[in-house]
Formats: C-alpha cells, sequence, structure tokens
C-alpha cells in the first residue's frame, strides 16, 4: 500500500493533497501522529482529522471537497445601478469627493443590504473601478484670482 501511495504522492500537484498523503504514509509506517505533526508542521488536530478521514473513507476521503461559494449580495441590475452611481457621483460640485462611507450607504439605503466598508472595496474592483482620485477644489475657489496671482513678480523670475 505504501508504494502506491507514494506513486499518488509524486504524481499530484495539488499541494495540500500531498500533505495530507504524506501524513498517512507517515501513519502506515508506524509513526504516532504527534510525530507525524512535529515532522510535516503542522497541527496534531489536523493529523487527526487526516488520518480519521483517511480510516473511514480511504484516500477519496483526503481528496479537497468543493467550496460553495456565498451568494453575492448585490444582482447583476444592482450592481451596474451602483456603478452608474459611482461614476456619477465621482467628484461632487459643491467641492470633496466620494468616499466609501457614501458609497456603503447608497447600497443600505437602495437595496437594503449591508456591507462592510472593505467590502465595498472589493465590490468597487469588481466593477473596475479603481478609487484613485484626483485632488479635490473648494467649491469657493475662483480661476481669475489664480490666474492673477501668478502673474505677481517673484523675486525668483527672470
Amino acid at each position: 500500500m505504501t508504494q502506491e501511495l507514494s506513486k499518488i504522492i509524486s504524481s499530484t500537484s495539488d499541494a495540500r493533497l500531498k500533505l495530507r498523503l504524506l501524513a498517512v504514509s507517515h501513519f502506515l509506517d508506524g509513526k504516532n501522529r504527534t510525530q507525524i505533526s512535529e515532522y510535516l508542521k503542522v497541527s496534531r488536530t489536523s493529523v487527526n482529522s487526516w488520518i480519521q478521514t483517511y480510516l473511514i473513507h480511504g484516500i477519496s476521503g483526503l481528496k479537497e471537497k468543493k467550496h460553495t461559494d456565498r451568494p453575492k449580495g448585490l444582482s447583476v441590475e444592482q450592481l451596474s445601478q451602483l456603478k452608474e452611481f459611482v461614476v456619477s457621483s465621482a467628484v461632487k460640485a459643491d467641492g470633496g469627493r466620494l468616499q466609501g462611507k457614501d458609497v456603503q450607504c447608497y447600497v443600505l439605503t437602495e437595496f437594503g443590504i449591508e456591507y462592510k466598508k472593505s467590502n465595498i472595496y472589493n465590490l468597487l474592483h469588481e466593477l473596475n473601478l479603481s478609487w484613485i482620485t484626483m485632488r479635490s477644489k473648494h467649491p469657493k475657489q475662483s480661476i481669475d484670482a489664480q490666474e492673477s496671482f501668478k502673474k505677481i513678480p517673484n523675486k525668483n523670475d527672470p
């Protein structure tokens, strides 16, 4: 059995499965679970779990199970509406800029779904929106006053 197991270990490219199979191989060679955990640098609880699974289900029980993803909170239509909101209100006319908490509040009020702020940024990344902003402008700034200030002679001017 250990020769067959060593062939499977050398042929697999899945690192997690390889680690589990190594633990089983050491177990079949007569090592105790504490020694195996120290050798593989994993917890003894994991080794216990892998050995128990192997004894009940065999090698097939050690393979990674399919993970079920958590369903998305927003539908495709809601995501497109969110993207439109972010693009249209990215720069506010009265100064300032759109922040993550603003998007978070919008999602909560419009769709009734609560996201953490860090997940809002992940959501925006999925919508191909980068969080790079330009420098904000003061609502009372005057372009004419800025241009006239530039014309004041400076001692460094030629």
